[in-house]
């Protein structure tokens, strides 16, 4: 296995309710509003617990409620995915965007920000994360690129846990790793090897000593602080078999060294993990109830200085290539959708993590 660099882990913990850097001077006149974008994405990501960062791509102010010292600013933004996954602990600016062979990926976004007496937080956002390109688009400018399938593909996830069983080989490992999440998987056929499969995922340390008796299936993973996380990308042939491993190692935040004899602390699961195999599956996705108040989806956008609710607060932003392709590359069947998220999303991609939605309590 070859290992790459290591990096420093470092910590995205934030306050839910505190202002947003880069928000102090935003004015109720919707000026600055790059500064609220960068600032807006930087809290997306920090709220964003699966798959990949992303990075601001366009904005624009399209609402304003109230004014003088006291308002409500909307903004709809455009992000792209970047191949940093939130384990890495690279800024989101710094990380690489997709190129369109590598399956871009889009979030549209609406931000509502509460300004009082200058004090300027995000409060509420709302995002629709779609592939750029469909299966069809991406076959009409590259025939041989490979698919990109859904999360819960078995043969995919086969290949994934197989890779999973040679990265626990690692004798230079001091602890079992288990599978915390697949990030993405890609399938093609070659004329030597047939069908292959392409994974990245993560895997996180557990309780579990190398060499130990227990199944590493049945260890509990490290306190997320504490824990030393890989990314890895890995290639599997349904005629050969697992090939290449590679990962890029990430150590833990706290390094604070146990006391003699004290044991490692017991965490609930990071908000991303989830038991290995197949991702969460939490039912058909429906449209969320509008409570509290939020109006239905609309269609119109009302750009500039409004002075009612813009149409996609609460609602989904509309993707600009419609819907994509859900289906396997295989199998002609579409596995069942899984949510990370805590609410049902519209029509989610089941190849791509979503932006969940995200709100304060009683949010103004």
């Amino acid at each position: 296995m070859k290992r790459l660099p290591v990096l420093a882990l470092l910590s995205s913990a934030v306050l839910l309710c505190s202002a947003a850097p880069g928000l102090e001077q935003l004015t109720c006149s919707g000026e600055n509003s790059a500064a609220a974008g960068r600032a807006a994405v930087q809290h997306i990501n920090e709220h964003h617990h699966h798959g990949y960062k992303f990075r601001l791509d366009r904005i624009s102010v399209i609402g304003v409620i109230g004014g003088g010292d006291r308002c409500n600013v909307f903004l709809e933004m455009g992000l792209l995915e970047t191949d940093c996954h939130v384990v890495n602990p690279k800024h989101f600016e710094d990380c690489n965007l997709r190129s369109d062979y590598d399956w871009e990926v889009m979030a549209n976004c609406t931000v509502k920000i509460s300004i009082i007496s200058g004090n300027a937080k995000i409060v509420d956002y709302n995002c629709a994360t779609r592939r750029v390109k469909t299966n069809m688009e991406m076959s009409m400018i590259c025939p041989d690129c490979p698919v990109l399938v859904p999360l819960s593909d078995s043969d995919g996830l086969k290949s994934v846990h197989e890779a999973v069983k040679k990265f626990n080989q690692n004798t230079t490992n001091q602890r079992y790793y288990i599978l915390e999440e697949v990030g993405r998987i890609k399938s093609g056929y070659k004329m030597v090897g047939g069908m292959f499969f392409s994974a990245q995922f993560v895997v996180v340390e557990t309780h579990c000593p190398m060499g130990s008796r227990i199944l590493p299936e049945a260890c509990k993973p490290l306190c997320p602080d504490r824990a030393h996380h890989a990314y890895c990308r890995s290639l599997y042939s349904m005629e050969n078999g697992l090939g290449d491993v590679e990962c890029d190692f990430y150590p833990p935040v706290n390094t604070t060294a146990l006391a003699p004899g004290e044991p490692e602390p017991v965490c609930r699961p990071p908000h991303r993990a989830h038991p290995p195999g197949l991702p969460p599956y939490h039912g058909p996705s429906a449209p969320p109830p509008h409570a509290g108040g939020r109006p239905p989806h609309g269609h119109g956008h009302g750009h500039g200085h409004g002075h009612g609710l813009p149409p996609h607060i609460g609602g989904r932003p509309p993707s600009p290539h419609g819907l994509p392709d859900n289906a396997g590359p295989h199998s002609g069947q579409i596995p069942p959708p899984f949510n990370h998220c805590d609410t049902p999303l519209i029509n989610p991609d089941p190849a791509v993590h979503p932006i969940c939605p995200w709100h304060l309590p009683f949010n103004r």
